[in-house]
């Protein structure tokens, strides 16, 4: 019996994943988290052998949330679900440790069959995702100057580019102002920038938001 753990801020989106593992003889749900910092406290509460994450919720970021729970837990296999496509975002995530990235969009479909691979410990990657690993690995800093950010500066420069000021940015990623401003500066100057309108149109122009 594979026992899984569900985390999603959204009720709804939540109980149709619960709903969709249910109908499985050998998927147990032994409990359902509506932030990072409830989730956290039930990986370390309860049995688990998967948690099925959203990577947008309350609390600790998406990233931090995955690194934190790999520190814990190393063997525990982390299944990201986003309503982001598979972009530079995805690989950041594998590359802290989760062992598989889903979009929502495709979750009805392919829920079942990533949680069945990421418990018996093999990545779940579809074809796009992984030729991003690929291309992330040779990837040249000197011509995509997002490769050399930082985890969190990269969190930073999307949320400026999707038009959060850096008081909202602040608040999403439970941080000081002051924490986000030195952020924003070492972004800007490893990418040789001087605005927000700059980072926007980069962002932008190499499909880094929507």
């Amino acid at each position: 019996m594979t026992r899984i753990v569900i985390a999603d801020d959204h009720v709804l989106v939540r109980r149709g994943l619960a709903e969709l593992l249910r109908e499985m003889d050998d998927f147990r749900v032994v409990g359902e988290a509506s932030s990072g910092d409830e989730l956290l406290r039930l990986v370390r509460d309860e049995h688990v052998d998967v948690v099925v994450m959203d990577m947008s919720m309350p609390g600790p970021s998406g990233l931090d949330l995955v690194k934190s729970i790999k520190a814990e837990f190393p063997k525990l296999p982390l299944l990201v679900l986003s309503a982001h496509p598979e972009d530079q975002y995805a690989v950041r995530v594998v590359r802290a440790g989760a062992m598989g990235y889903l979009t929502k969009e495709s979750a009805e479909a392919d829920l079942v069959d990533a949680v069945r691979r990421v418990a018996s410990g093999k990545r779940y990657l579809t074809q796009t995702l992984a030729a991003s690993l690929l291309d992330a690995l040779d990837a040249d800093p000197d011509e995509d100057p997002h490769a050399a950010l930082s985890d969190r500066e990269y969190q930073v420069l999307r949320l400026i580019a999707s038009g959060m000021t850096v008081g909202g940015i602040a608040e999403h990623l439970s941080l000081s102002v002051k924490t986000v401003s030195t952020y924003r500066s070492r972004l800007l100057q490893k990418m040789g920038m001087s605005n927000n309108s700059e980072i926007t149109r980069y962002a932008l122009e190499n499909g880094l938001v929507e």
